[in-house]
């Protein structure tokens, strides 16, 4: 049999895959191959920036991967990325679409006029994100609008985002899946010495140098006076990239350090399993990867209050609001005891196991693809194909 009776998927959205970028990359890898591996036809369209050292391949783990190469970078790039994936997916064969993130969701009006089966992952409330400007922000409000006319499904990652999508659509065309992380038990700590800190003295941030993550403030909070051990900042923190990291460098002491960027699983893997306490501050969104990370590596989490990070890591987590709150937490969380700490920790672990693995997310998914499928126009089935084949042959 051929695979054109399969179930058959094309994944726009994200960077691409090998994942190497963030949360979308990574979820758009796990999900598609998981499809592979039940049988699906998955394409996923990766943006190619033009790099000759790069290398690009055209499949991926039963994937195919299909590369458009985009010379303009920025915002300008995205978008062009982001229109030429639409157009060419809208125009190719029968198939379902799965779109990640709403930033140019005007472009999903080309799929919806011709027909074509386009369900979104509405990730968060990024209209909301101070790092943008405000003409950026209108143009993503209005986007966030558009995604809920142009798609035929909305998924949300979280119950709150949910919520807010209820405002706009019916609750009948919102779904509700979280991400997953993998559960990691042990990790190797020997990549810690290249970053100059040992098991369990340090405490640990991993996220985008923007205001809504709290991450000044937490860098003030802890450098507020000495702590004995250090804080790690995950991120692209150099004085270049503009205010905002000039004035991280600025606040933090002696005992914050700034590795930069890292994407190296292993190394991921013993930051997470051996900081002392891992500091989540992110004000807007969802369900944030970081965060289901962290609860998968046992780490004790403190978390900016708000009604997202709540939900993801539960009450065995502690949360801060101010500055002053934040100091005051870290006080006692890298004072506490070692009993305590792996209790916060055990709480994490059990947080993650029931409610973001990856089995069940990318179950959960499957099961609504699945759904949609059996509405995708001019699908072929394997019952077309035998009566096909039969007809040829007499």
């Amino acid at each position: 049999m051929s695979r054109d009776h399969r179930p058959a998927i094309a994944i726009l959205g994200s960077r691409g895959i090998p994942a190497c970028h963030g949360g979308f990359e990574t979820f758009a890898e796990r999900l598609a191959v998981h499809l592979v591996e039940r049988g699906w036809d998955v394409e996923v369209y990766c943006q190619d920036g033009g790099d000759p050292d790069e290398a690009c391949p055209d499949e991926y783990m039963g994937v195919r991967l299909r590369r458009l190469r985009i010379s303009q970078t920025g915002p300008l790039g995205t978008l062009l990325f982001d229109w030429r994936t639409m157009r060419q997916a809208a125009s190719g064969p029968p198939r379902l679409l799965l779109t990640l993130g709403y930033n140019c969701a005007v472009f999903a009006a080309l799929p919806w006029f011709l027909g074509r089966t386009n369900l979104v992952n509405m990730d968060g409330l990024e209209w909301k994100r101070q790092k943008w400007s405000p003409p950026l922000r209108a143009w993503l409000w209005c986007n966030e609008r558009l995604a809920c006319w142009f798609h035929d499904h909305l998924i949300a990652d979280h119950p709150a985002i949910a919520d807010h999508l209820a405002t706009r659509v019916a609750r009948r065309h919102i779904t509700t899946i979280p991400y997953g992380a993998d559960r990691i038990v042990t990790a190797d700590p020997a990549p810690l010495a290249a970053l100059g800190v040992s098991p369990g003295g340090y405490a640990l941030v991993i996220a985008r140098p923007v205001p809504e993550n709290s991450i000044l403030e937490i860098v003030r909070a802890f450098s507020s006076r000495r702590r004995g051990m250090q804080l790690v900042v995950l991120g692209h923190i150099r004085p270049e990239y503009g205010p905002y990291p000039r004035a991280l460098l600025a606040a933090a002491s002696d005992e914050v350090v700034f590795p930069g960027a890292i994407y190296d699983a292993p190394t991921l893997a013993a930051l997470r399993v051996h900081c002392r306490l891992y500091v989540h501050g992110h004000q807007v969104g969802g369900t944030n990867p970081s965060l289901v990370e962290a609860l998968g590596a046992g780490s004790a989490v403190l978390a900016h209050d708000n009604p997202f990070n709540r939900w993801v890591a539960g009450p065995g987590a502690s949360y801060f609001v101010t500055e002053a709150d934040c100091a005051g937490a870290m006080d006692a969380m890298l004072a506490a005891t070692d009993a305590a700490r792996q209790a916060m920790g055990a709480a994490s672990r059990s947080r993650h196991a029931a409610m973001f693995t990856w089995t069940d997310a990318l179950t959960r998914y499957e099961v609504l693809l699945s759904h949609w499928w059996q509405r995708v126009p001019g699908r072929k089935t394997l019952e077309d194909e035998v009566i096909g084949t039969a007809a040829a042959a007499e």
